[in-house]
């Protein structure tokens, strides 16, 4: 029965790749972000910009967008999703929070989503959808009008994280799940749950109020590991801190426990019920995400907090480390060509983004991806060696800094300049999310290697090499007709550039 399933699951992808390839304009566009990456600011920055790119006549807020830049945009704007059983993602709702009065970050998103814009252009590619078109403007020669429609899908990068599960039994799991664990980097917040569990007897008869302590012990580690001052990355089950619907189902209240393999567990014991609960959750939960958006994607962009890494220390940043080389394990790679597009889609281009540059000064910024780029390394090199195209950069969809020279203690010193969020401090210094101030980050490392070495987490500001605050919004401008334009960013350009300048040619 499940080889017919994915004998279905086959056809159904080929069909709907053949019917795309057909109509030569159709993009799907993967958007995931690993612990309050930014992934809902760079979406709503991303429509926005190119919704309103053309809003003021002026084109050097994306320069690197070479279809902007050439003039070869002619109009972009949303259309309804291809897919009504999907959320529609908020746009307007999460553009009103960053461009209104009392601007503020939007809230963050818990599941999957979905928004589809449509672009309009000058083209000199051949596509059987636009034979016969380029009436109506002057056009170079060759020239014709052709469309785009990009599919962006929106899911949590811990979602992400679970597709590896499909691969690994309930053992397999729990044996890698226990070893991290007690690494020194989680021992602190995992003594509880590991006590526990070694208190537990895989072999005992299994009781619901002992698979529910263990369960509860389990999650509030994993919700304690994602806190800004450990910053960990590698915790799956990723739906256990964000059940939704399933909430109190079997199928998430389960724990990894220290069996070998399932020779010695009787058919009612705790283990066999956990290995169950388990197999239900990979049937349930992670193989319809798989199944129905995932693999049918093309493009992907991985958003990455790499600061929040950085603060918490070395073993958060290899703990990142980690969590990427698994990311890349859950990616159908290889290089798009004409048979693969109707046959059997494959993402072709991976770009990974390390967040919020505009926290650190732009002298910094080549040095964060650096960072990043060596975080990504192995996942880099697995990925290539099947023909994906793969590239890193730092940047930032929304600017909340500007840069600026402050004098002190005599000093010319390189300073960003932002309003910070209400309650975030420096020292005794509070801020009230008003008044703004001169921040000092600090410098990375010129050898990216160095954000590796050491073994603890940092525990206080004190303790941390780098402190980075969190700014309010920038204040939106407003174009002639009364609506905001694009807010600034840093190197957006050049995401939109990897991500769609081949497809708009």
């Amino acid at each position: 029965m499940s080889q017919f399933s994915d004998l279905l699951f086959e056809t159904r992808i080929a069909a709907e790749s053949l019917a795309d390839f057909v109509a030569g304009g159709r993009l799907r566009l993967g958007v995931t972000g690993l612990s309050r990456a930014g992934k809902t600011v760079f979406i709503t920055a991303f429509v926005h910009n190119l919704t309103r790119a053309l809003a003021d006549g002026k084109k050097t807020q994306l320069p690197v967008f070479r279809p902007l830049a050439e003039g070869r945009i002619l109009a972009a704007h949303l259309d309804p999703q291809p897919d009504y059983s999907v959320p529609r993602f908020a746009y307007e709702e999460h553009l009103a929070s960053l461009t209104g009065a009392d601007r503020h970050w939007p809230q963050s998103t818990r599941r999957i989503s979905e928004l589809r814009v449509s672009i309009d252009y000058e083209s000199q590619a051949f596509s059987l959808r636009n034979v016969g078109q380029g009436k109506g403007r002057a056009r170079a020669k060759g020239a014709h009008e052709a469309h785009l429609d990009i599919d962006i899908v929106d899911y949590p990068g811990e979602w992400l994280l679970d597709l590896p599960l499909l691969d690994k039994s309930f053992f397999e799991w729990s044996r890698e799940t226990l070893a991290s664990g007690g690494a020194d980097a989680r021992a602190a917040i995992a003594a509880d749950w590991l006590r526990e569990t070694a208190a537990a007897d895989p072999a005992a008869r299994y009781d619901e109020a002992t698979a529910q302590k263990l369960h509860t012990l389990f999650k509030e580690y994993l919700r304690q590991a994602k806190t800004e001052r450990f910053a960990l990355s590698t915790l799956p089950p990723g739906r256990f801190l964000m059940p939704g619907d399933l909430e109190g189902s079997p199928a998430l209240t389960f724990a990894p426990l220290p069996v070998s393999s399932d020779a010695d567990l009787p058919p009612r014991s705790l283990g066999r019920e956990m290995e169950r609960r388990y197999e239900a959750y990979k049937a349930q939960v992670v193989r319809p995400f798989f199944r129905d958006h995932f693999a049918r994607l093309d493009r992907q962009i991985v958003l990455v907090d790499a600061l929040a890494a950085l603060n918490s220390g070395p073993a958060a940043v290899r703990d990142l480390e980690s969590a990427l080389a698994e990311v890349l394990t859950a990616f159908r790679t290889g290089r798009s060509n004409l048979m693969s597009q109707i046959f059997r889609p494959k993402i072709d281009k991976i770009l990974f983004v390390a967040t919020k540059a505009d926290h650190l000064h732009h002298t910094s910024h080549d040095r964060l991806e650096g960072i990043l780029r060596t975080v990504t390394g192995r996942a880099i090199a697995r990925a290539e060696g099947v023909g994906a195209q793969i590239d890193v950069i730092a940047m930032a969809a929304v600017r909340a800094t500007r840069e600026a020279m402050v004098k002190h203690e005599g000093e010319q010193l390189m300073a960003i300049v932002g309003a910070p969020i209400a309650g975030e401090r420096i020292g005794g210094e509070i801020f009230d999310g008003k008044a703004e101030g001169a921040i000092f980050p600090g410098d990375l490392p010129e050898d990216p290697r160095e954000a590796f070495s050491g073994d603890a987490l940092a525990l206080d500001e004190e303790e941390a090499a780098f402190r980075f605050l969190k700014f309010r919004p920038p204040v939106a401008k407003l174009a002639k007709d009364g609506l905001a334009l694009p807010l600034p960013h840093i190197r957006l350009d050049r995401a939109m550039e990897f991500l769609l300048g081949d497809r708009l040619v």
